[in-house]
């Protein structure tokens, strides 16, 4: 990642539906760290993830992400991947990657990293397959390959080891150890132990 950031929440504030989901959320990302959410269902896991990601709207609070001196959009430089795989099932594997590498500005070089990007997270062998015919399995890691493709430094994950098989899991670790060590951050609403020996806990509502 050519830039430093750091990323600051402040007292951050969330409500669905009229009602409070959590109040006073606070804490601090920089280049290279990572933060496990955890919490009950319910707790606002998702929510917080999408509120960083700009797609819901903060009710109290601050979050700020600076690079230097310059604040800058966290939008701009966030990755959200929700639960929703957002695949269009009539479209091949190469072609759903290279919709998303298209609309999200993947560059010049775009459809050597979107062959790349398959090739890390396994689906190289099927890429002129329809994702129609994908196991759900197999749908999830062609939303990941969107984290290789499109580089952006700061990762937000919702349940990012959901329907992924053990060989599975383990190529993502890896993808997520590469991203930090080059400079990148991660958020990740998880169930699951991550098995990245820097990462902090984030717990939102009680044990």
């Amino acid at each position: 990642m050519a830039d430093s950031l750091a990323l600051a929440a402040e007292n951050l504030v969330c409500r669905r539906g009229g009602r409070e989901v959590f109040s006073g959320l606070s804490f601090a990302l920089s280049s290279g760290q990572a933060l496990a959410v955890t919490g009950r269902n319910g707790a606002g896991k998702s929510s917080l993830l999408r509120m960083i990601a700009g797609l819901l709207r903060i009710e109290g609070g601050r979050l700020s992400l600076t690079g230097g001196d310059t604040e800058r959009s966290v939008g701009e430089q966030a990755h959200y991947l929700g639960h929703q795989d957002a695949l269009k099932p009539s479209l091949s594997v190469i072609e759903n990657l290279g919709f998303w590498s298209a609309w999200l500005g993947g560059g010049d070089a775009r459809a050597a990293r979107d062959r790349a990007a398959l090739e890390a997270v396994g689906l190289d062998t099927i890429a002129a397959l329809p994702a129609a015919y994908l196991s759900a399995g197999q749908k999830r890691r062609l939303s990941l390959a969107r984290l290789v493709a499109i580089r952006r430094p700061l990762w937000l994950l919702d349940e990012p080891f959901s329907a992924l098989d053990a060989v599975a899991q383990t190529a993502l670790l890896f993808l997520m150890r590469e991203h930090l060590a080059k400079g990148g951050m991660m958020i990740a609403a998880t169930h699951a132990d991550i098995a990245i020996d820097t990462i902090r806990e984030l717990r939102i509502g009680p044990a």
